[in-house]
């Protein structure tokens, strides 16, 4: 009687361990937000819109970026020169990696052999291989004033920078780690996006109100126009669909849609408190806003072009990023 009981009870314990996984399991991955000024994450609960908890990483995180494998998200701690990796689904801390110097914002290439970050601080681009587990240093590279953006082509071959400070776009060669050129922007070059299979790129103009059009197809770049967005033209983020990409006006309070292969906006979406990182649900119904000055991850219906929500983040959140989103 003692062994059955004994045996029901363990049967017991075990069911209700699978059942709580199970549970888990079924639970949508939270929205994570950076809060640059706090030095902390903020785990938000889409299913309830409240913050869950609140990490703390290293001196000023600014961006987000995922491992190839899709088992850890990296939070880049610019002033701490580190990164802190997190579990994406559970937000649980994996581990920390230091000395990582100045790693503002972060970029694997496609073919997951590069890992490049720019050290906004300091002036400097650094160039990483990337085993799979340890970014390992190949090459500090010396460049304008506050690089800012980063943004790899899809052959893995050269990283497009943008200078935030001396208003110029450079173009890393990555098997050599050197500078291959260098071209005039406008002001406050800030995020990059390519298009046309990496033939053109579009530039945020912050100190501006719109995006400059850079064709790169050739071994020197040409301006070939600009497109009006909206002042503080800053960061871009995919719809998902591979027709549009939108990009957030920081000072206008509004995001634009823009149309690839128009290069025109086609929707504008008012956003209050200083939009700037972004990202979409998987169904591309829905904007995830950080709201920069307002202390708020802003909620956004593209269908109805409203705002849903916005709850209460840290100071100064920046980059905002989810496993269940739109492919980028």
């Amino acid at each position: 009687m003692r062994l059955t009981s004994h045996l029901t009870g363990r049967l017991a314990a075990f069911l209700f361990a699978c059942a709580a996984l199970a549970s888990h399991a079924a639970e949508p991955p939270p929205v994570f937000v950076l809060n640059s000024l706090d030095a902390t994450v903020s785990v938000i609960d889409p299913a309830s819109w409240t913050e869950r908890v609140r990490i703390p990483t290293g001196k000023e995180p600014h961006h987000l970026y995922l491992t190839p494998d899709e088992m850890s998200l990296i939070v880049a701690n610019s002033a701490g020169d580190s990164l802190t990796f997190l579990n994406p689904r559970t937000a649980e801390v994996q581990r920390v990696v230091y000395g990582i110097i100045d790693p503002y914002h972060l970029r694997f290439s496609p073919d997951m052999k590069w890992f490049v970050t720019a050290g906004n601080r300091l002036n400097h681009v650094d160039v990483y291989r990337w085993d799979g587990k340890e970014p390992k240093l190949v090459k500090r590279i010396p460049t304008g004033k506050t690089p800012s953006h980063i943004w790899i082509d899809p052959r893995s071959t050269t990283a497009y920078v943008t200078m935030q400070d001396s208003d110029e776009l450079i173009a890393v060669d990555l098997p050599s780690q050197t500078i291959r050129w260098r071209m005039p922007t406008g002001p406050m070059p800030a995020d990059i996006f390519g298009i046309h299979d990496g033939k053109t790129l579009l530039v945020g103009l912050t100190g501006s109100d719109g995006v400059q059009v850079f064709d790169v197809a050739g071994p020197q770049p040409k301006l070939v126009g600009k497109l009006p967005t909206g002042k503080g033209a800053h960061a871009f983020r995919s719809a998902g669909d591979g027709r549009s990409v939108f990009i957030s006006n920081r000072v206008a309070n509004t995001i634009s849609r823009i149309d690839i292969a128009t290069l025109k906006v086609t929707d504008t979406y008012a956003v209050p408190g200083g939009p700037d990182c972004m990202d979409v649900s998987a169904d591309g119904k829905t904007l995830y806003v950080t709201s920069r000055w307002a202390k708020k991850l802003t909620v956004v219906d593209l269908v109805g072009n409203k705002v849903l929500r916005q709850v209460n983040v840290g100071r100064s959140p920046h980059g905002v990023w989810t496993l269940d989103h739109a492919k980028s």
